[in-house]
């Protein structure tokens, strides 16, 4: 007898600005079968090598400069059916649209509420964690406003500063927090294991 069929596929956007690699670190957790989503429309902030692996993917992509109109981007995300949005590297502000109030999320690559707004992205994060001289940094899974890198935090991961780091090595080794971290959210998030309002942050061990 045929085992029964899983639970349909969350409809997901995802919205970059730069290469991609947390769009593909996605992809690959959805073909592992840890993800249950299917991306639907990949939306770039401009031509980019994240919106040029998407479409080799097979991904629709659609490239829409500057900060997206609220009403326009509802429109596109309705049209496309997405019922998730992953910020994924995206640099500009989001504006909520109409329905999509908690659902919405963006990964930091820093432990929120430090080291995050305005020009806190890339490289100039992981700068300012050094030149900070704090012992940890790490990475924040959030539900996105209209702020950036605001909202309630779901979870976090962290890792030590080394000495000798530079913003390149630190880089490295909160990507590979974000890798295992992302797509664990997003799925206890659309299973209904995680709620925004209720969940306090989670720190999980290096």
């Amino acid at each position: 007898m045929a085992s029964p069929a899983g639970p349909r596929p969350t409809r997901l956007a995802v919205m970059l600005s730069g290469g991609g690699r947390t769009l593909l670190n996605i992809i690959d957790a959805i073909d592992r079968g840890e993800l249950p989503a299917e991306i639907v429309l990949v939306i770039a902030s401009k031509t980019c090598a994240g919106a040029e692996r998407a479409q080799a993917r097979g991904l629709p992509v659609l490239v829409v400069e500057g900060e997206i109109p609220r009403e326009t981007l509802g429109r596109i995300l309705r049209d496309h059916g997405a019922e998730w949005v992953a910020l994924a590297g995206y640099v500009k502000l989001v504006r909520i649209p109409e329905g999509f109030e908690g659902r919405i999320v963006n990964i930091h690559p820093a432990l929120l509420p430090d080291f995050g707004g305005k020009g806190f992205y890339g490289g100039r994060v992981h700068r300012a964690v050094l030149e900070s001289g704090v012992s940890q940094s790490g990475c924040s899974v959030h539900i996105a406003d209209e702020e950036f890198d605001h909202g309630p935090v779901l979870a976090q991961a962290r890792c030590p500063v080394e000495a000798g780091d530079t913003p390149e090595s630190l880089a490295a080794r909160v990507f590979e927090l974000e890798t295992s971290l992302y797509p664990r959210v997003l799925a206890d998030l659309f299973a209904g294991r995680l709620q925004p309002e209720a969940e306090a942050p989670r720190t999980e061990p290096r």
